[in-house]
């Protein structure tokens, strides 16, 4: 009979942030060891409190499921010598596989013999193997920033103080960081001060609930949003959705309940964000805002408790919000008695990177490259100035009281003291989005000074890296690089913009150099950034649902402009299943084998000898000009269409002549003519690459 097994890793409070990526942990771990030990079951759940990390494995079966199976083996041929004994070959398999050598037999595969093994296991009982599976699901756990304690070597989210491991109604026996399993759990650490007896994995959510800790953080979410609508109906306000907010929350409390604060009023004349930034990154409050969006004197917070003194622990939240609004009122009084502009000069005293200068020095850097960019679009008058003063007043808020006590108020603050400071309105929107996107899902810049400053400053911070051996691996990536790319292909894919990738990263190296910063070699460092964009763009490709063979055709030549390639592949992507394309691949595919390991010479048509070569060559020489103008300003499916107009000639040509002759340079000539063959028909990309 099936029974229910529960698994509970008491802890000291973890980390909000590390309690998803556990949950999901403990029910991969649990289902892959369960299914390497033949154990059946009806459902797997893991929950996360504060205090606690709990695997849920509903129905598993009482008893391993038998073994029987046939395992293949050597050849007869390589198993038996000549007078038919087995040799070391069939010996060494008979004994990994746990059988007599004598009870091996024969079968054919392809008409091929070998010698196979029947195996055959009676499954244990479920619990005789639950302590070491126990054992191991909570050692294979791992986490950003894991500990040690005492003089353990094993690290953990945090210390480890009470395991309960219970199959049914009985405990599931083993020792781990000096600890023994058993059936004693914790509950609330100021609501409950008994211990908390579990009977059996049933009984286990509400015997805690009895001690004022709700196990499921979906329900605990459930709870806090019906609190949250509920408090904030009160005082005709909204709460916004904030998932990340709401996410850290759920994990921060065991047993939640939401109350209503007040914003002094005399705060609410500063920005909003300086308002709501301290409400939500440090003291995790939830703003509340009117129906037309208005941010209105009041904040939810959650407290992991009871009702007991609510009315003091809201006036403890108000002061502790009063207290830093407080500071950020005399932040903003003082840093607007200087201009953003003559804060600039004080960036040389912050250093960027001890390899790269300092943050006046990247300024200089970011006017450079915006320059370029700006010239690169053609822009002139007023917006080049505009993207000037942007890239000039784009770090100045760094050295303001406000951003060093806010960091998370840089840009923001900086568009403020700028729109203070009579700076155009244009100026105030690029420094407000040169920093976007931040994250994933983000805005790009609406403004063409914000795109412009953006992709400068983000390219700096790429190219800079690289110059000094700083690059992301498969786990790190502490100066968020991959972001920064992604941001770069995000505003260029928005903007519509034509850039070469190339150009850029030599342009923002040569600004470097400028500085008389060491570097690496240009040469040297190239081919990995330009690799880093293309991983950037294939993911995009793949993320609007193109094929990875699609991708590969069109990144296999190369990436340097983002726009034209992201172009070319979904003209590729919609062409690949027209029924015509199959015949327009293969002509491709058959040009291409046949002159990509030779050494093409340059075609002299009146060497040619065959009607159907001269008029291949003739309809090549009639269409270059117009093919190299539609290539040149994208139009991608014209040039693709022109293409195909070769394709009827180049079977022709395959059906009269053989391409490899004796005749050197009449063979020259003619592979010489499907080399311009691949180059057309290769427009959009390595087609020999697709499935």
């Amino acid at each position: 009979m099936a029974k229910d097994f529960l698994l509970e890793i008491g802890t000291e409070e973890i980390p909000a942030k590390f309690s998803p990526g556990a949950m999901a942990q403990l029910e991969e771990q649990a289902g892959k060891r369960f299914a390497e030990l033949r154990l059946t079951y009806q459902e797997i759940k893991a929950f996360a409190t504060p205090r606690r990390l709990t695997l849920m494995v509903m129905g598993l079966a009482e008893r391993q499921e038998d073994l029987s199976m046939e395992v293949k083996g050597p050849a007869v041929k390589a198993a038996y010598d000549a007078k038919g004994e087995p040799t070391k070959a069939a010996q060494g398999f008979a004994r990994g596989q746990g059988v007599p050598v004598e009870s091996l037999f024969t079968q054919e595969i392809n008409g091929i013999p070998y010698v196979f093994a029947r195996k055959s296991e009676v499954g244990l009982d479920t619990a005789a193997l639950l302590p070491q599976v126990a054992v191991e699901i909570i050692g294979a756990l791992h986490f950003p920033k894991p500990m040690r304690w005492g003089e353990l070597d094993f690290r953990f989210a945090r210390p480890i103080r009470w395991i309960v491991a219970l199959y049914g109604s009985e405990v599931i026996p083993f020792e781990f960081v000096g600890l023994k399993s058993g059936r004693v759990s914790r509950g609330h650490r100021t609501l409950s001060v008994n211990e908390v007896i579990i009977e059996k994995p049933s009984d286990y959510p509400e015997a805690l609930r009895k001690a004022f800790v709700i196990i499921d953080p979906e329900e605990r979410k459930a709870s806090i949003l019906a609190q949250i609508k509920t408090l904030a109906d009160q005082v005709g306000g909204q709460v916004p959705s904030d998932e990340e907010l709401l996410g850290e929350v759920i994990h921060l409390v065991e047993y939640p309940t939401a109350l209503l604060g007040e914003v002094a009023p005399q705060y609410m004349h500063l920005p909003e964000a300086v308002i709501t930034t301290p409400m939500r990154e440090h003291q995790r409050y939830f703003p509340l805002r009117a129906e037309n969006g208005k941010l209105l004197p009041y904040f939810i917070t959650v407290r992991n408790g009871n009702e007991f003194a609510l009315d003091k622990v809201r006036v403890g939240n108000e002061k502790v919000l009063k207290a830093r609004l407080e500071d950020a009122a005399f932040y903003y009084r003082e840093d607007q008695k200087v201009s953003l502009a003559d804060l600039v000069p004080k960036l040389g005293k912050i250093v960027y990177h001890e390899k790269l200068g300092t943050v006046e020095q990247r300024v200089e850097r970011l006017r450079g490259l915006s320059k370029y960019l700006a010239e690169q679009q053609e822009f002139a008058g007023p917006k080049k100035d505009d993207i000037d003063r942007t890239a000039y007043l784009a770090k100045a808020d760094l050295v303001t009281l406000m951003v060093g006590d806010f960091p998370e108020l840089q840009g923001i603050m900086g568009a403020d003291y700028a729109k203070a400071s009579g700076e155009k309105p244009e100026v105030c929107q690029g420094i407000l989005e040169h920093y976007q996107p931040r994250f994933a899902g983000d805005e790009t810049p609406a403004s063409d000074p914000g795109r412009v400053v953006s992709i400068a400053d983000k390219m700096d911070a790429i190219v800079g890296a690289f110059s000094i051996g700083i690059q992301p691996t498969g786990s790190q990536d502490p100066y968020a690089l991959r972001r920064q790319a992604q941001g770069i292909v995000g505003i260029l894919l928005e903007s519509g913009w034509n850039l070469s990738l190339t150009e850029l990263f030599r342009k923002s190296y040569s600004l470097f150099e400028k500085q008389g910063t060491a570097l690496l070699p240009i040469e040297d460092i190239l081919p990995s950034l330009q690799d880093f964009f293309q991983q950037r763009v294939r993911f995009v490709l793949q993320e609007q649902g193109l094929r990875y063979d699609t991708v590969d055709a069109v990144l296999a030549f190369g990436c340097d402009d983002i726009n034209r390639v992201v172009k070319k592949a979904r003209v590729l992507s919609e062409k690949r299943v027209e029924e015509a394309f199959v015949l327009y691949a293969q002509s491709y595919t058959r040009c291409f084998n046949l002159t990509k390991k030779e050494v093409l010479v340059e075609l002299d048509a009146s060497r040619l000898v065959d009607q159907t070569e001269l008029a291949l060559a003739q309809s090549l020489s009639s269409r270059r000009e117009r093919f190299e103008h539609l290539m040149e300003v994208g139009n991608y499916e014209e040039a693709y269409d022109l293409a195909w107009e070769l394709v009827p000639q180049i079977e022709a040509l395959f059906q009269a002549v053989m391409i490899m002759v004796e005749d050197k340079d009449l063979k020259n000539m003619r592979l010489a003519l499907l080399g311009q063959c691949v180059v057309m028909l290769g427009c959009l990309g390595e087609l020999s690459l697709l499935a």
